[in-house]
Parts: structure tokens; sequence; C-alpha cells
């Protein structure tokens, strides 16, 4: 088999707050798949204030999604690094333009979407708390940090993102319901979508390792362990 054939390209997709990040990071523990965030990506640009990082505060700040030639341009220049790889891209694509500018540049062979009720994310995230600088998240309900309002590495103080305050979320979870059906839409229509619904990720990842398990190879982890 070539190696064309072997190179698994996959997204992940949900709404803010569905378990995406969680999900992804034990996909790649598990999985031979490398993960590229472009959220991550984007929150980057943040921090170093690039002219990219300037304009997408701004309309984070009001609960809009950033416009799709912005995400677009970070995305598929990330992925050239992952020539050699299968890939899970988490976060991207977001709306209908942006899968078909992904779609002309990548045969993508898996979508999987975590379906999670609107109030259990408003819920989750408004106990969410993360560290600036580097990007660790809390969650005050289940994964508190040691002492309060502090990072556990650092002692430095958390914040909460002003896209996870009550206002912008509810901005946040329309506009993905607006902007993002379309998207799932037009991957069912291609017959690559999978769906996992569930309130917490603990109940949603069984489903979505099972389902990996029948579409790219595990990591040995006896392997992986350095003696």
């Amino acid at each position: 088999m070539g190696a064309s054939v072997r190179l698994l390209r996959a997204v992940l997709m949900g709404p803010p707050g569905s378990g995406k990040r969680t999900v992804a990071l034990r996909i790649t523990k598990g999985f031979q798949l490398k993960t590229f965030s472009s959220g991550d990506l984007l929150r980057d640009n943040l921090l170093r204030d690039t002219e990219i990082g300037v304009l997408a505060k701004v309309f984070m700040e009001q609960g809009k999604l950033i416009p799709d030639d912005i995400m677009t341009r970070l995305t598929l220049h990330q992925l050239k690094t992952f020539t050699q790889e299968s890939w899970l891209l988490c976060g991207f694509p977001r709306t209908l333009p942006q899968a078909e500018a992904l779609e002309r540049a990548y045969q993508i062979h898996l979508v999987m979407s975590l379906n999670v009720p609107s109030e259990v994310i408003k819920q989750r995230l408004s106990a969410r708390w993360i560290h600036p600088s580097s990007g660790r998240v809390y969650n005050l309900e289940f994964n508190p940090p040691k002492a309060i309002g502090l990072d556990d590495l650092t002692g430095e103080p958390l914040v909460q993102r002003e896209d996870d305050r009550p206002e912008t979320l509810n901005q946040r979870l329309k506009a993905y319901e607006d902007q993002t059906k379309p998207v799932l839409e037009y991957y069912r229509e291609k017959g690559v979508l999978e769906t996992f619904s569930g309130t917490k990720t603990d109940q949603i990842w069984p489903c979505v390792r099972a389902f990996l398990q029948t579409k790219v190879p595990q990591i040995d982890q006896k392997a992986s362990v350095t003696p």
C-alpha cells in the first residue's frame, strides 16, 4: 500500500467547550496521528501580538468567528509541515468556505463531530480558567488548580478567557450553530462524517477510541516506554 493511502487526513469538530482539546490529546497519545490545533496557532499569534493576533482579538471579544481568509491562511501554512504523517486537524474548518478551501488542498478522509448540549457547555466553560503564557487549562469543577486562582507550576494568576464569559459565550455558540452546521452537512454528503454524542468527555471518548481503532494504527504503549 502506498504512502498516499496510509496517510490519514482527519478533522475533529465540535462547539466551543465540547472537549475537542481533551479528545485530541487522548488521540495523540493512543494513535499514530499528529494533532494540529488551529486554536493553539491562533492563541500563539494572540500572545505574540502579531498583526493577525491583534485583528483576531477584536472578533473574539465580540463573540464572532475569525474571518475565513485569516484562519485558512494560518492553517494551510502550518499543515505544510505535516507532509509525511497522518494528521488530525482540530478546530478547523468552521465555515463552509474554510471546508472548501481545505478540500482543494487535501482530501479529507474522516470527520469526527462531538455533539454536546449547549447547557452543558455553558456550565462547563463558566468554570474554566487558563494560565495565559502557557495555555494550561483548569476547570473549577473537575480539574481545579491546587491554589485558587493560581497556576500550579508558576504560581502566576489565572484568568478567564474573554470568550468564555457568559455574554460572549452565547454569541459564540450561536455563531457555531449558524456557520458550522453547513460544514457538517457538507461532510455528511461526502460520506466521511461520524458523530459522537454525550455530556461528558469520558462518556464520548470510548466511542471515539473504538471507532479510530478501525481506521488508524495505535501506538504500541509498551514499545514507547523507555527501560
